[in-house]
């Protein structure tokens, strides 16, 4: 009977060893590994932030890398961080195809990934994302409503290749020009999210196009750059401009009447959803579903309520 109880006790210890393992836990160190794409991007650094304070609260150690953009750099990072067995790892991917076997990686040492704000094309992850297609949807909306008739308008891509780029795109297609057929697309062009990029794109469409009636924007780093060139034109006089995030300088604009619309994007909402799947792992309760974010769309009539 005292082999019975010896037995029994070493496989309900091991049992649950196994369940820990499976969600960061057994050796795991107890630490969570935030693996940024870029450092310096407006919006996910607002989303760090916020994680990093909710677990400095919650008393969680922390290791943070910035790849910089380079995905061979995030990937010589994911090794690392893999190496020094975490309770988890929270990942901004740089490229999400590329990155998908070290995510696999990660998933036959048994650490949990959490992705935010940037996806995967692969691997097993747990995931607290925004609704992209609905961020395209509400522009499209906003621009089928206003524009004049037979307008002229032009497009700045994110990313070529990223999803949330992709599903803007989709969104704004699907809600504008699907219906409303008179508005023309003059041009369309990846800005790779970046506010100079647009603003190079969009001083060149002033020259090449003598009617500019929108500039839709798939985040407001490549719509401030549009401003910024319709202004230097002397053209963003009746031009309606739309980006996403609502950061605090598309703010300003919209306030001051230079901007037309944002949507926001909740980096509070982003860092507090990520934060609960990590922590739920931390604790060894595997979460059984992800967390979508919805966005809201700002123009002047409400953006009072989003500025600081």
């Amino acid at each position: 009977m005292k082999l019975f109880r010896t037995l029994l006790g070493l496989m309900l210890v091991a049992v649950t060893m196994l369940c820990f393992t499976g969600c960061g836990g057994g050796s795991a160190s107890g630490t969570v590994f935030y693996l940024n794409h870029k450092d310096g991007d407006g919006f996910t650094d607002m989303i760090k932030k916020s994680f990093e304070d909710k677990a400095k609260a919650a008393g969680i150690p922390m290791e943070f890398r910035d790849a910089k953009g380079d995905v061979n750099m995030q990937i010589d990072q994911m090794k690392e961080a893999i190496a020094a067995k975490p309770s988890a790892i929270v990942l901004l991917a740089v490229d999400g195809t590329a990155m998908v076997p070290m995510v696999e990686k990660a998933n036959e040492a048994g650490i949990p990934i959490i992705i935010t704000n940037r996806g995967l094309n692969g691997g097993k992850f747990l995931s607290c994302m925004p609704d992209e297609k609905q961020a395209g949807i509400m522009q499209g909306e906003y621009m089928a409503k206003n524009l004049p008739p037979n307008a002229k308008v032009v497009y700045l891509e994110g990313e070529k290749g990223f999803a949330g780029s992709v599903l803007r795109w989709q969104g704004f297609k699907e809600a504008c020009l699907d219906k409303r057929p008179d508005v023309q697309l003059l041009a369309s062009i990846s800005a790779n999210w970046s506010t100079a990029d647009a603003l190079k794109n969009v001083a060149l469409w002033t020259k090449l196009f003598p009617q500019i009636d929108g500039v839709i924007a798939a985040n407001d780093g490549m719509a401030i750059g549009a401003v910024q060139a319709l202004k230097d034109a002397g053209r963003l006089n009746g031009c309606l401009v739309s980006g996403v995030d609502a950061v605090d300088d598309a703010l300003k604009l919209i306030a001051a009447g230079e901007m037309s619309q944002s949507v926001k994007q909740d980096a509070e909402a982003l860092a507090a959803g990520a934060f609960q799947l990590t922590e739920s792992c931390l604790k060894g309760n595997v979460p059984t579903e992800n967390i979508t974010v919805n966005f809201t769309p700002v123009t002047k009539e409400n953006v009072a309520q989003f500025r600081k």
